[in-house]
């Protein structure tokens, strides 16, 4: 086999270096970030690696495609409208204020911006755990216009995360009432365990409410609340101490249903 020649390319958003004859088929590709070079066929495996020599780095596994597993065919055959996993925190507001940014002129901020400010500030420490094995998806959008800012997966489970902004604001937690400095107390913990609980409908499998607060200045709890954890920000990285609840295929199994929009269309 001779005339190899290599094509760089992304794809799924990994770069990876296609092997190429000189009709354009290809008979490999290395994927960088796993360091394995993949043979479409076996006999072409000298001229492959040497024409991939100069790119090479680090140990290289040489061999046959891996199988993908029923999560990754799942994710290959989805729709990207259908998509969730590429939402950025808060992604539902920043839509909305991009379509409608309010009025230049305001006397006080728009609370949407201090929403998506805690959501963003949670959303970026969820997003830390990608590398302990954790997937966290945000915006997720249930039927009758109500979302979860974040749902979290991983070997401790699942969670479903709520964002409040909470910067030098005193914060008065009385199960299932929520105060926040002088505002009227909300029945936040109510609709997070409700949110919770048709995420557990959806992907049949427990998801437990977590309140997250942006940058409080100081918490008061009366009682502990009924199933529901409550983080400051800087505390969201205990839960990937969690472990013993999910094995990693299931990890990625109910990551996988939970990215497909259309699992959450009638719950």
């Amino acid at each position: 086999m001779s005339g190899l020649r290599v094509v760089p390319a992304f794809r799924h958003g990994r770069e990876r270096l296609y092997v190429c004859r000189p009709d354009g088929s290809n008979v490999a590709w290395y994927d960088r970030e796993t360091g394995r070079v993949n043979l479409l066929a076996e006999d072409g495996r000298d001229d492959v690696l040497a024409a991939l020599k100069p790119f090479l780095t680090g140990q290289v596994t040489v061999g046959p495609p891996p199988v993908p597993t029923p999560a990754e065919l799942a994710r290959l055959t989805l729709h990207p409208d259908d998509d969730l996993a590429p939402n950025r925190p808060g992604e539902a507001l920043l839509v909305a204020l991009d379509r409608d940014p309010g009025p230049a002129h305001r006397l006080r901020p728009d609370p949407r911006r201090r929403a998506l400010a805690a959501e963003q500030t949670v959303g970026e420490a969820l997003d830390r755990l990608e590398g302990a094995g954790w997937h966290t998806l945000h915006s997720v959008p249930l039927p009758g216009g109500d979302r979860i800012h974040h749902l979290l997966i991983g070997s401790g489970g699942l969670f479903a995360v709520h964002s409040l902004y909470a910067r030098k604001t005193r914060v008065l937690v009385a199960d299932p009432m929520v105060t926040l400095g002088r505002h009227e107390a909300e029945p936040v913990l109510r609709r997070l365990r409700a949110d919770a609980d048709r995420a557990s409908y959806a992907l049949t499998a427990e998801v437990h409410p977590v309140l997250a607060l942006a940058g409080p200045a100081h918490l008061t709890v009366t009682a502990e609340p009924r199933r529901v954890r409550i983080l400051q920000d800087p505390e969201l990285d205990g839960l990937a101490r969690l472990g013993g609840v999910l094995k990693p295929a299931d990890v990625e199994a109910l990551h996988a249903m939970a990215r497909d929009r259309n699992t959450w269309a009638r719950v």
